[in-house]
């Protein structure tokens, strides 16, 4: 099985990176768009040097790899992927081999935690706009952050027995620290996932947001609550 994970940034994507790369049978990808995206578009995120020079940069050679043979020979691929990253004029026609499931945050709390790492983020940074067109385009179980951290047993077993995969306890789990197949963002973005040996418990209150990042989360807030309105239960 082929999972195509969609998710915005300042999501638990990382977490769940984790939780399914921790099973025995499946490999993980993070972010495999990333490069083409930042070659393409000449943005300045981040540590944008060294994720050029790191990683691949054509998106075409990127989706031949997302339907090429699994890493390390395992049965399931997990590959992170951020529906920003897919630029109009990136190769799509992979996806449609995946699972395909979309993970939501809050805006609030988005927008809360990603301008901490990167100052004045726009709406086409958080990627909720992109993330609606893609959940249209590419079907599939909808997951809320809250929930997973709420829940994390229930919630994982749900999107387990929706997807036709067996559960495995070990995805509840996993050993700090960084994975190889981080990309190499992860020293910039990844402090906090990387002292974690689970998914973190329930969030707390929603955060309080003024000037621009309110008017951001006020105008994110309606593509978040159609997904929403999708979400898998448990």
């Amino acid at each position: 099985m082929r999972i195509a994970m969609w998710s915005g940034p300042r999501n638990i994507s990382t977490a769940m990176m984790y939780a399914f790369a921790n099973r025995a049978d499946c490999a993980a990808w993070d972010e495999p768009f990333y490069a083409p995206y930042l070659a393409e578009t000449g943005l300045a995120h981040p540590m944008s040097a060294e994720i050029l020079a790191q990683h691949e940069t054509n998106p075409e050679i990127v989706a031949q790899r997302c339907l090429g043979p699994i890493p390390g020979e395992k049965a399931h691929f997990y590959m992170k992927h951020m529906p920003l990253h897919m630029l109009a004029q990136f190769p799509l026609d992979w996806a449609d081999s995946c699972v395909n499931v979309h993970l939501i945050r809050h805006p609030a709390r988005v927008v809360a935690s990603y301008s901490a790492k990167r100052e004045n983020p726009t709406l086409a940074d958080i990627g909720f706009a992109q993330q609606v067109a893609f959940f249209q385009r590419f079907p599939g179980p909808v997951l809320d952050s809250a929930d997973i951290r709420e829940n994390p047993a229930g919630m994982i077993q749900a999107l387990c027995a929706e997807i036709g995969l067996p559960f495995d306890p070990n995805m509840l789990v996993w050993p700090a620290g960084p994975r190889s197949f981080d990309g190499i963002w992860a020293a910039h973005w990844y402090h906090q996932v990387h002292k974690s040996t689970g998914f973190a418990g329930a969030e707390g209150p929603m955060p309080a947001l003024e000037g621009e990042n309110a008017a951001l989360a006020q105008a994110a807030l309606p593509y978040y609550q159609a997904l929403a309105a999708q979400k898998l239960q448990c």
